[in-house]
């Protein structure tokens, strides 16, 4: 298989990812065009993100979906963040294949995470906000006003505190006046690592989150706390969609879900190792190829 990795577009946490991936395609007797396409069958970016330096992906990123070709995205993974990583095709979170179709329960013994008793006890809501310039916000409104949606809706329900926090790379402004109980803290960012926040201190006091598609959702879904999201967030098959429920959010059965998700990351040595590659290879073959 021939297969065209743009690493040049890549952040800097990207490198070690990027490396092992090469490694791990050569090991497997594949064809690594670096930053170009010479007719090649796959396309491996670096997140959806049309930012900063990865802006640059965007143009691959449609050309391929013109040609129909299939692209592997690698990006930080929501598990164990900058410990594990993403690698699915053709998107991010639930648009991704993972390549997950048939899973076992010993994967996600590894992570060491413990699903916590759901939650109900806190009393806040937490509206959390994305970064706009993600390809996973291409079909919503402005941040701001996507704010201002969420809070409308959850005041026809309940009178309950909210707390509006943006992405910490995407601040918005928003009038909060308009509402009563409503406020805004941004993320505080932890300098200990490399972008960890404040969130799983602000869980403690959170009845439930309402969050699009990102990783806090499943953050709060580890912890226990009730999540409010779409179809395009991992956390879909263990959450809510309507706040009509904000009241009584469903608290399903995490356990397959977790299994499932174990399969959507892996450590940079997993990685090398082409434990993914020879997962997400054979779907390629099967499906898209």
């Amino acid at each position: 298989m021939k297969i065209s990795v743009y690493t040049k577009f890549g952040p800097i946490n990207s490198k070690k990812v990027f490396d092992a991936f090469i490694e791990s395609l050569k090991n497997a007797g594949d064809e690594v065009q670096l930053n170009e396409d010479k007719n090649s069958d796959v396309t491996v970016i670096w997140s959806v993100l049309w930012q900063g330096r990865m802006i640059g992906y965007q143009k691959i990123w449609n050309e391929c979906q013109n040609k129909n070709k299939p692209v592997v995205v690698l990006e930080v993974g929501g598990i164990k963040r900058n410990e594990t990583f993403k690698i699915g095709i053709n998107g991010v979170n639930r648009e991704a294949d993972f390549a997950n179709q048939h899973v076992d329960a010993e994967r996600w013994k590894k992570f060491n995470i413990e699903l916590k008793p759901w939650q109900s006890t806190g009393d806040i809501i937490i509206i959390c906000g994305q970064h706009h310039r993600s390809h996973q916000w291409r079909n919503n409104p402005s941040m701001n006003i996507w704010f201002e949606q969420q809070i409308n809706d959850i005041r026809k329900y309940t009178t309950r505190p909210i707390l509006v926090r943006p992405h910490p790379r995407n601040p918005v402004g928003i009038d909060l006046k308009k509402w009563k109980n409503v406020s805004y803290k941004p993320p505080q960012r932890d300098y200990n690592t490399i972008d960890d926040t404040d969130f799983k201190e602000i869980l403690k006091h959170a009845w439930a989150i309402i969050n699009h598609s990102s990783n806090p959702a499943m953050t709060a879904v580890f912890n226990g706390i009730p999540v409010f999201v779409s179809e395009a967030s991992l956390s879909y098959d263990v959450g809510n969609t309507s706040l009509a429920n904000i009241n009584n959010p469903k608290m399903p059965g995490r356990q397959t879900w977790a299994n499932r998700l174990a399969y959507t990351e892996w450590t940079t040595e997993e990685i090398k190792q082409g434990l993914p590659w020879k997962r997400i290879k054979n779907r390629l073959k099967e499906k898209y190829l």
